[in-house]
């Protein structure tokens, strides 16, 4: 079976499981969404929407977050991975919004702000302006690696792996489908290969026998 086939098999699976995907970050606006997904790096969605609502009460546009000294921030979100170094972002790119004109759906701007790599810049490009993107994370590059859908060593070619397998107009969709079939289905440690329902028969032989040894 080519990664076409299997693309086709797998997204079958994950449009019965989940036709419906909603956004697993609480937000309300671009800015609101793109501070959640700016967060979430190193630390599970679950904590972020535990902490973004007082963090949001205090600052939920880029100029109230500008006002806030920075060390109130870091407090606000502490129970955060890297919180320091976020806190600090947080600061300088509510100051790069304010002078220019807040979120915008350009993909160099996003990306030229302060703690928002092309990772979260997508994130926001697909989930809040509905455009075509694929956001990989490291647990999307593991899954499509596990499935034989990618042979990359980064999630830089990973996304571009996957770009290829799934028309343009799935993407958005697809990036969250496979993120909640991992979460629910599929998790990093402790999984059995042989009894999952994606793994079983998309990852090969020499893969099962070598996850399922460690």
């Amino acid at each position: 079976m080519n990664r076409i086939e299997k693309s086709k098999k797998i997204g079958k699976i994950l449009d019965d499981l989940y036709p419906d995907t909603p956004i697993p970050l609480n937000h309300f606006s671009a800015y609101t969404l793109l501070v959640a997904v700016m967060l979430s790096a190193q630390t599970t969605d679950k904590k972020v929407n535990e902490v973004t609502p007082l963090l949001f009460d205090y600052a939920d546009t880029p100029e109230k977050m500008f006002s806030l000294k920075e060390s109130l921030i870091r407090s606000l979100i502490k129970e955060i991975g890297l919180a320091p170094t976020k806190a600090r972002n947080l600061k300088k790119m509510a100051k790069q919004l304010i002078e220019g004109g807040g979120v915008k759906p350009n993909w160099n701007y996003l990306e030229n702000l302060a703690g928002v790599g092309h990772k979260t810049a997508s994130v926001v490009m697909s989930q809040w302006y509905g455009i075509p993107a694929f956001p990989i994370d490291t647990h999307i590059h593991r899954l499509a690696a596990r499935w034989g859908l990618s042979k990359a060593k980064n999630v830089t070619m990973t996304e571009k792996d996957l770009k290829r397998i799934w028309s343009k107009e799935l993407w958005n969709k697809r990036h969250l489908q496979i993120i909640f079939f991992g979460r629910e289905y599929c998790p990093a440690r402790n999984h059995n290969l042989e009894n999952c329902l994606i793994c079983s028969w998309a990852s090969s032989k020499k893969r099962i026998k070598q996850e399922m040894s460690t």
